[in-house]
């Protein structure tokens, strides 16, 4: 799964799932391009990564609630010349609550900051990956794509639009050779779990740590997942390895999901 001589844009890198992945992507040769909101953080990260084979890292500063600031960064990064080979989708989800409940403006807020950022970061960059003679676009969503989660309302209902928009770009996009593909990470060790976990806890008067044995104990391997877990999904689906997978969902939840 080498990836030497390939280039990575990807987002919400800064921790947890995005981190990880871009950490080992950059241990298999890639060239990284972390994105996220938080510049103190982004430097941070990038000094993890690692280089000794002569990668070349950077980042990019992008707020995913502002759509149109994050066209602009991406313009003046594409218009530097840079044509990367693997974009990695990934932000924080919308916060829990029953569907009944969310405020309409909810869904217009995840709605921009995961199917119209993901858009953008795609027009931006797949003519550089048809110049490249091909690429791979891997999309982090959940699994509430095969079976919608309870008190997750608006995000059941976004990440369910970022699946069909991505399998109807796998469909535009394989005849370039850009592959296009979903990694739905299940309850992985991360600080959204962390948030959904305490939300729940003080509606219910239960520790977080009850609540976080509760959402183990749904998993056939009754453990949740570490984010490098999820994160070898992601590298495996960048690599050429993957060449010839295209627009499918690879759930990584231990076997929770009840669907095949």
């Amino acid at each position: 799964m080498d990836l030497r001589e390939k280039t990575a844009v990807v987002c919400g890198s800064t921790q947890g799932i995005g981190f990880e992945s871009a950490k080992l992507m950059a241990e298999r040769g890639a060239s990284i391009i972390l994105v996220a909101r938080n510049q103190e953080k982004l430097e941070e990260a990038m000094g993890k990564l690692d280089s000794s084979a002569g990668q070349k890292h950077q980042y990019l500063v992008a707020d995913f609630s502002k759509p149109q600031e994050l066209k602009s960064v991406l313009n003046e990064f594409v218009s530097a010349g840079n044509k990367p080979d693997i974009l990695v989708n990934n932000t924080g989800g919308p916060k829990g609550g029953l569907i009944i409940d969310a405020d309409p403006q909810e869904f217009l807020d995840a709605f921009n900051q995961h199917l119209i950022c993901n858009h953008i970061l795609v027009q931006a960059l797949v003519p550089g990956m048809k110049e490249n003679g091909g690429g791979s676009i891997i999309n982090v969503i959940s699994t509430s794509v095969k079976q919608p989660l309870n008190n997750l309302g608006v995000s059941n209902t976004i990440r369910g639009a970022v699946a069909n928009w991505s399998k109807t770009m796998a469909n535009e996009l394989g005849q370039f050779n850009i592959r296009v593909n979903n990694v739905l990470p299940g309850a992985t060790n991360t600080g959204r779990l962390n948030s959904i976990a305490a939300v729940k806890a003080g509606k219910t008067n239960d520790s977080v740590e009850s609540v976080l044995e509760g959402m183990a104990q749904q998993s056939p391997m009754q453990r949740i997942a570490e984010p490098t877990e999820v994160a070898e999904a992601i590298a495996f689906l960048a690599s050429d390895r993957a060449s010839y997978i295209n627009g499918i969902n690879i759930p990584v939840d231990g076997g929770r999901t009840k669907s095949l």
